[in-house]
């Protein structure tokens, strides 16, 4: 096998030296075409200049709602806000990712981790074999697995729980920007690995978020019910750091880059969090200087009916509708397509918060971003969120209001979406 792939490599490499154009520079021949399939559940946000930052006077906040033109290009963005059942999806790829792991030490490596490639390499350490079944009945299996599960004194009238304080993931990002700074392209074969950053975090809703963002209020059966009843499948995620929905962009990005590879298919970009100008962008629907992501200053319809879910007066939350949160795709969508911009729940950006972002951030894809250690103050952990939710009163659904919290901080009124960088030139435009 190793000979045969060996010889169809230098046939390749002959016919390839044999094709250099009779010594005239004409490119790399029989590169395909390619144009960019839309992600699933995506839109296409087109590139586009706008007048970013509050339309309306805000003077107790004019720090904050400074307007900059900003031009950004074209990227996807998710549909509707991240749901229950589309993070769950996460959640169990890592409970099986763990299980594998086990049973590969315990039961069988042979079944449940690749330790051989398709080129009969040895592979260490070895990779997850997902094509085959964990039987979670069978007695040997059940045994192994045990450690998953809460121990017997932590059990609830004896019921068997998954424990899941152990739902850790292991995650790795490549600090470009650390890359790019002078003095490490200054001293030239510089080891790369140091540029290559990992980190392990919990990737289970903090589901106590109904119960601790709101004192003296009657929340548990949001807590005992919200993530995983199917109930809420298609409600948005809620409940989620930063840091976990960052997780979560990764996974995404890893889960369909290794189906394609199996498929001899080219890598997409990357699921992301949205800078803080390409959400804006999306939200005004190519309205530039409009209130809402649904065009003008009201929060009604000619109807009379609320156009999102927010706290459209005191101690009244049910008048738009929803008490709480509602489904991702309530309400009617903005210009571009995307649901719940403004309302039912506000949106993790990629951004840190600096009150002066405007005046020092580049007006070319406009983005600042801050990789906090664990040591720095809290004033460095802020990140950028977005959009208002089920329980703000109607200002902070304004397009261009921002506020922030703290990325290792998960609340019941945050999710997220996210977006993909478009690649080449505009959709069914052949010129550019």
């Amino acid at each position: 096998m190793k000979k045969l792939t060996f010889i169809l490599l230098v046939l390749i490499a002959t016919l390839t030296a044999c094709d250099q154009g009779n010594g005239e520079l004409i490119g790399v021949q029989g590169r395909p075409d390619w144009y960019q399939p839309v992600p699933y559940g995506m839109l296409l946000i087109p590139q586009g200049s706008y007048t970013m930052g509050n339309t309306d006077q805000d003077v107790p906040g004019a720090r904050l709602s400074k307007t900059k033109v900003v031009s950004v290009a074209s990227f996807y963005m998710d549909q509707t806000e991240i749901t229950n059942n589309e993070y769950r999806q996460f959640v169990f790829w890592v409970k099986d990712s763990i299980a594998r792991r086990i049973l590969g030490e315990e039961v069988s490596e042979e079944e449940y981790l690749n330790t051989i490639n398709v080129y009969g390499e040895d592979i260490d350490p070895p990779t997850i074999n997902w094509q085959s079944r964990i039987e979670w009945r069978e007695i040997e299996t059940k045994e192994a697995l045990e450690v998953m599960f809460l121990p017997d004194y932590e059990r609830f009238y004896n019921i068997k729980q998954l424990d899941t304080r152990k739902l850790n993931y292991e995650y790795f990002w490549i600090n470009y920007r650390s890359a790019a700074a002078r003095k490490n392209r200054e001293q030239g074969q510089i080891d790369r690995s140091i540029f290559i950053k990992s980190d392990v975090i919990n990737v289970y809703p903090d589901t106590l978020a109904w119960v601790h963002d709101f004192s003296y209020a009657f929340n548990e059966p949001m807590t005992n019910s919200y993530f995983w009843h199917p109930a809420y499948d298609d409600y948005p995620v809620v409940g989620v750091s930063w840091k976990q929905a960052r997780a979560f962009s990764i996974w995404r990005t890893q889960l369909l880059n290794s189906f394609l590879r199996r498929r001899r298919m080219q890598d997409v970009q990357y699921f992301r969090l949205p800078t803080e100008s390409e959400w804006e962008w999306a939200a005004r629907g190519g309205l530039d200087n409009n209130q809402f992501p649904w065009g003008g200053p009201y929060i009604r319809n000619t109807a009379g009916c609320f156009l999102g879910n927010f706290k459209p007066m005191r101690g009244n939350y049910v008048d738009d509708g929803g008490l709480q949160t509602v489904k991702a795709y309530a309400y009617n969508p903005n210009d571009y397509g995307l649901f719940c911009m403004a309302g039912n729940v506000a949106e993790w950006t990629s951004n840190a918060f600096d009150e002066a972002a405007y005046d020092f951030a580049h007006d070319l894809n406009m983005d600042y971003s801050y990789e906090a250690k664990d040591s720095d103050p809290p004033s460095l952990k802020r990140k950028v969120i977005r959009g208002g939710s089920w329980k703000d009163v109607a200002y902070y659904l304004h397009n261009g209001s921002r506020t922030y919290e703290y990325q290792d901080t998960a609340k019941c009124y945050i999710g997220f979406r996210n977006v993909m960088s478009y690649l080449g030139r505009p959709e069914n435009n052949e010129e550019y």
